[in-house]
C-alpha cells in the first residue's frame, strides 16, 4: 500500500506558514522572515518516504488585494483550496477567526480534513491553558468539522503529531512525482527567492515590496555556478537605495545571498546582481507574466 496526497498550507500573513513548510519537508524551500507578505508564490514541497509521498504547498498569505500581485497572490491562496487533500489552516495565538472571514468562508464549504494550526503558542501571555482553551473554542465555532492542534513552528512543539495525522489522512495513491523530487520548481526560482529573502532581511519600509528578482543566467559548471541576477524596483529613488552609497548595500546584499546559495546547491557560486527600474511593475499585467505570477 502507497499513500500520495497534496497538503496544502494556507492562512492570513505572518503565522508561521513558510517555518512549518520547512519543518515538515526536512528542507528550506520558503522564505521564512519576522516581516509579512514573503512568500508570493504557492512553493511545493515533497517528502518521500517508501511507502508515502506528501507534496506540501506553502502559499502567500491572505489579504485583501491592493494591486495587481496581491490579486495574484490570493488566487494562488485560493487555488490551494481546490486541489487539497488535506488542508492545514495555520493561525496564531494573537489574530481571532474573523480576520479575512470571505477566504475562510471558503475554507468552511470544504470537504477535506481540515487541520487548524495555532502556531506560536510559545508567546503566550497571562495563564496560557485557560487562553489557548479560549482560542480552541474559537476556532471549534467557527470550523466544526476541523481538527485543532496547538504548535510552535520555531521551536517544532507539535509538529510530529501534526505529521502522524497527516500521514494518516493522506488517500492510498501511487507517487505523483519521481521518488528523489524535492520540489517542483526549477533551481533558477530558489535563487530569485534567496535574493528577495536577503533584501527583506536587510532593507525597511515599502522597498522590500517594491522589489522582484530575476535570474537572466544560470550556467552550471563541475564545481561552480554563475548566475547573473536582476533586482527590479518601481522607482528610480529606490534603486538608489537598494545600490546604496558606493554600491555598499547592493554587495552586502550580493554576498549574503551568495553564501546561502553556496550552501543551497553544494557548489561555489559566482554570482553578478544588477539593478532595474520597471515604472510599477506590481500593477502590471506584463510583470505579472514576465515575472512568473500568472496561474498556469
Amino acid at each position: 500500500m502507497h499513500k500520495s496526497g497534496f497538503v496544502n498550507i494556507v492562512g492570513n500573513p505572518n503565522v508561521g506558514k513558510s517555518t512549518l513548510m520547512n519543518l515538515l519537508v526536512g528542507e528550506r524551500i520558503s522564505i521564512a522572515t519576522f516581516k509579512a507578505q514573503t512568500t508570493r508564490h504557492r512553493i511545493m514541497g515533497i517528502l518521500n518516504t517508501p511507502d508515502m509521498q506528501i507534496c506540501f504547498s506553502d502559499t502567500p498569505g491572505v489579504l485583501k488585494p491592493g494591486y495587481k500581485l496581491q490579486e495574484q497572490m490570493l488566487q494562488f491562496s485560493e487555488s490551494a483550496l481546490v486541489d487539497a487533500d488535506v488542508l492545514l489552516y495555520v493561525t496564531d495565538m494573537v489574530e481571532t477567526p474573523d480576520k479575512n472571514a470571505d477566504f475562510l468562508q471558503k475554507v468552511q464549504q470544504l470537504r477535506v480534513p481540515i487541520l487548524v494550526l495555532i502556531n506560536k503558542i510559545d508567546l503566550t501571555e497571562g495563564d496560557a491553558n485557560v487562553v489557548l482553551g479560549q482560542k480552541v473554542q474559537a476556532w471549534h465555532e467557527v470550523l466544526p468539522t476541523a481538527e485543532i492542534y496547538p504548535i510552535s513552528a520555531l521551536h517544532k512543539f507539535g509538529i510530529d503529531q501534526v505529521l502522524a495525522r497527516i500521514k494518516e489522512l493522506l488517500p492510498e495513491s501511487p507517487a505523483y512525482f519521481d521518488k528523489d523530487a524535492w520540489t517542483d520548481k526549477p533551481a533558477r526560482f530558489f535563487v530569485t527567492e534567496i535574493i528577495r529573502e536577503k533584501i527583506l532581511l536587510y532593507y525597511d519600509k515599502e522597498i522590500p515590496y517594491s522589489v522582484e528578482a530575476v535570474v537572466e543566467s544560470f550556467k552550471e559548471e563541475k564545481d561552480l555556478i554563475r548566475i547573473e541576477a536582476v533586482i527590479y524596483v518601481e522607482r528610480e529613488s529606490q534603486k538608489g537605495i537598494i545600490i546604496g552609497h558606493q554600491g555598499v548595500a547592493l554587495k552586502r546584499v550580493s554576498t549574503e545571498a551568495r553564501r546561502e546559495l553556496e550552501r543551497f546547491f553544494g557548489k561555489r557560486i559566482f554570482l553578478q546582481c544588477f539593478v532595474k527600474v520597471d515604472k510599477d511593475w506590481r500593477s502590471s499585467e506584463r510583470a505579472m507574466k514576465q515575472f512568473g505570477y500568472d496561474l498556469e
